[in-house]
């Protein structure tokens, strides 16, 4: 839902803009401001059981927050939207509760959540089941639906024992400790967004949650395809890689005997990861992937990349054709690929074997750890912890038409390597593109839509400030997009445009907050319901500060808080100049706290659950007879009972304004030497037409017209080398009749 528009939201709660951080040591009263986060007050909401009586529990809802020394006289719609009481010399703590919701009909609403407008003040009232343990519960409902949105996220900080009080003289920040009960993942339900987009914030019901202590800070997410002991199930798991990108800190022993142990900024004798860095609680570490059943939402440790020492996983990517993952290892710049069970099979090492082949000099690993025992750690400075050379850093991973493309570096550069039929690294690496944007950033998502667009998310450089404020340098990452030169102009170097498409990503100038993550969604309506029958139709992308612009602040006002640390939601077709300042879309914040403006990288990826079986953009492998050469015309497939000279490994469908067009991913298993195709329709009133030149290492392109959306269409091809064509007569040709299934959307509408 959303707020109601007529309600005067504010982004503070008195004169004072109040933030997490340290700042001067006190606020403008005089009150002692904490850099931290609080848990949640003991709130008290009526339940309703299934007898209709009425039961009590305590909840909340989740808070960054200060600790403060009166409770100002303002109301909760002053504060955002959520009241969040504050007492002097006590600790405020909230708990959280999680929202299990059915997106079906047939199913029964476990809980519901809505926001009532009443006497000037936003009062929420939950009837729900609330989980209050730190555990993960088994749930009674799937808890991933095409269309769920899941997002990672710095969990927050916490004093441990703050109600006793802490000594004169002590920094409150030397004190100040991850709060392991709060989340660092969450899935959203944003199938209902409340109204056509307008530049506002959406309240979305509670999301399922996964908390510091269970997996440590998160950054890269994918979903499976929820295959389940062979049988497909419709519900996919939902995976996370364990991330430096929130920041590193590092404690020692209780020395003070005070309860809490001793941070460290700089390494020293005995030194351990502090609780929550990395789901340590469970087993984990800096190089663990994390698993999250879609039913149960039970957490278990799914893959471990033991050699890594700190800096942690950049990404993760699902190959659905052969049930296998792809996980990118900061530490080392390996690629490493992951057997569905969470073995390790093999790696792929861009430094050695991917730079050459653009003519760069190979690139070894210098070797270099993150030693948070050594003198040369500093928390504070990112070089020291270990991280490969930036030259073979491979920060994000997507399988996409049978390569694995992935981005290399600060000054980013987008790479390819072929993915074999067995599920290995080909040997073809291929240099794409070397990204323009206004900034040199790492490039940490990379994403496909259905009609041949890759969208890229940059991510500032890592910081990792003392005081939790700040995990990256916000306010120039880009979300931008490219797409294949067609025809392929053979002045430039790359096969894709040279000058990408931008979003504008926020309200502040120059509309540059983008936090690094990205992914596409299904359509929405014009009432902002989800369309599940419009494949990736919407783009939604990770930011800092989005819905911060003085200049704007009256017009921002009506559609809730300033502060938002979450989700920008827009139609894929908004570019700019279209949607700057982006009043045509929706936000989410990640963590429902809005005192925290100040903040920067505390948010991380988003990943949708939007399956697209049937329409176009399905990935399928494709059956079909062959032959070995030679073989000529007229004979179309030739007579002979002999092995295939031609395999079909991957087909990618898109909508183009000339009709349907299908990516064929060919492999010459017999050596032919192929690099052009011909093509001809063996299905009557269907057309099937190639193009005149082929760029090398490209997928085959061919248009299909006259067909019925879902009907297979067989399509024979004629497989030949361009060189023995020009050379007149006949020429030998590998042929074979391929039956194609089109996707069930038409392209026309």
């Amino acid at each position: 839902m959303t707020g109601n528009s007529e309600i005067p939201w504010s982004p503070g709660t008195t004169g004072a803009r109040r933030d997490h951080r340290f700042r001067d040591g006190a606020d403008t009263p005089g009150f002692p401001l904490l850099p931290l986060t609080l848990r949640k007050s003991q709130r008290i909401v009526t339940m309703r059981k299934a007898d209709n009586s009425i039961r009590e529990k305590r909840a909340g809802t989740s808070r960054l927050a200060l600790i403060c020394a009166a409770t100002p006289d303002v109301s909760p719609v002053a504060r955002g939207g959520n009241s969040m009481p504050c007492e002097h010399g006590s600790f405020v703590r909230y708990r959280a509760g999680r929202l299990r919701r059915t997106m079906q009909l047939t199913s029964e609403f476990l809980a519901t959540s809505r926001f009532l407008a009443t006497g000037g003040f936003l009062t929420l009232a939950l009837a729900t089941s609330l989980w209050l343990g730190a555990a993960a519960q088994a749930q009674e409902t799937q808890i991933i639906y095409p269309g769920s949105m899941a997002v990672t996220g710095f969990s927050g900080t916490i004093i441990p024992n703050f109600e006793e009080g802490l000594p004169p003289g002590v920094d409150p920040v030397d004190e100040t400790f991850i709060d392991t009960t709060r989340a660092t993942l969450r899935v959203f339900d944003v199938s209902r967004l409340g109204g056509p987009a307008s530049g506002q914030l959406v309240f979305t019901p509670p999301p399922f949650e996964v908390t510091a202590g269970q997996i440590g800070q998160v950054f890269g997410i994918t979903y499976d395809d929820g295959v389940r002991d062979g049988v497909p199930s419709g519900i996919p798991n939902l995976y996370a890689g364990a991330t430096s990108l929130h920041g590193i800190r590092i404690v020692t022993s209780d020395e003070d005997a005070d309860g809490r142990p001793e941070r460290q900024r700089r390494g020293a004798a005995g030194a351990t990861f502090m609780d929550g860095q990395f789901g340590t609680e469970n087993g984990g570490g800096p190089g663990t992937i994390w698993k999250i059943d879609g039913i149960t939402g039970q957490v278990s440790k799914f893959a471990d990349i033991d050699t890594n020492s700190g800096p942690g996983v950049g990404d993760v990517s699902f190959d659905n054709i052969r049930r296998q993952f792809f996980a990118s290892d900061l530490d080392t710049g390996l690629i490493h690929r992951i057997d569905a069970n969470g073995a390790p099979v093999d790696t792929f090492d861009h430094g050695v074997a991917g730079r050459p082949a653009h003519g760069l000099a190979p690139l070894a690993d210098d070797g270099s750890v993150m030693d948070i025992e050594g003198e040369v750690f500093d928390s504070e400075d990112p070089d020291s912890w270990g991280y490969t050379q930036d030259e073979r850093r491979v920060w994000s991973v997507a399988y996409h038409g049978g390569r694995l493309y992935y981005s290399v570096g600060e000054k980013a550069e987008i790479w390819s390597v072929g993915v074999a039929s067995d599920g290995s690294f080909a040997d073809d690496p291929r240099w794409e593109l070397t990204v323009k944007a206004g900034k040199d950033h790492a490039v940490t998502d990379i994403a496909f839509d259905i009609s041949g667009f890759m969208y890229l998310a940059q991510r500032g450089s890592v910081e990792n400030r003392y005081d939790y404020s700040q995990f990256a340098d916000s306010g120039k990452g880009e979300v931008i997009r490219y797409w294949r030169e067609n025809p392929d102009d053979q002045a430039t170097e790359s096969v894709w445009v040279e000058m990408p498409q931008e979003y504008a990503v926020g309200f502040p100038q120059d509309n540059r907050q983008s936090a690094g993550g990205l992914d596409l969604q299904y359509g929405y309506d014009a009432e902002g319901n989800l369309d599940a029958s419009v494949c990736t139709d919407t783009l939604v992308k990770s930011g800092d500060k989005l819905r911060d612009n003085p200049a704007l602040a009256e017009q921002l006002a009506g559609g809730g808080p300033l502060a938002v640390h979450g989700v920008q939601i827009t139609p894929t077709a908004l570019v700019k100049p279209a949607n700057v300042p982006p009043f045509g879309s929706w936000f989410v914040d990640f963590d429902g706290y809005f005192e925290d403006l100040e903040v920067e990288g505390h948010v991380g990826d988003v990943e949708v659950w939007h399956p697209c079986e049937g329409r176009a953009g399905y990935y399928e492998q494709i059956p079909g007879g062959g032959y070995l050469p030679p073989f000529y015309p007229p004979y179309f497939p030739p007579p002979g009972g002999v092995p295939p000279c031609l395999d079909i490994e991957d087909v990618r469908y898109f909508c183009t304004p000339s009709g349907l067009e299908a990516e064929l991913y060919l492999h010459d298993p017999a050596g032919f030497g192929g690099d052009s195709i011909k093509t001809l329709s063996r299905t009557p009133g269907v057309a099937v037409t190639s193009p005149l030149s082929h760029a090398p290492g490209a997928p085959h392109t061919i248009g299909i017209t006259g067909h019925y959306p879902g009907e297979t269409v067989d399509v024979g091809l004629c497989f030949y080398r361009q060189s023995d064509r020009d050379k007149g007569g006949y020429f030998p040709c590998c042929k074979m009749t391929v039956p194609l299934r089109t996707p069930t959307v038409s392209c026309e509408r």
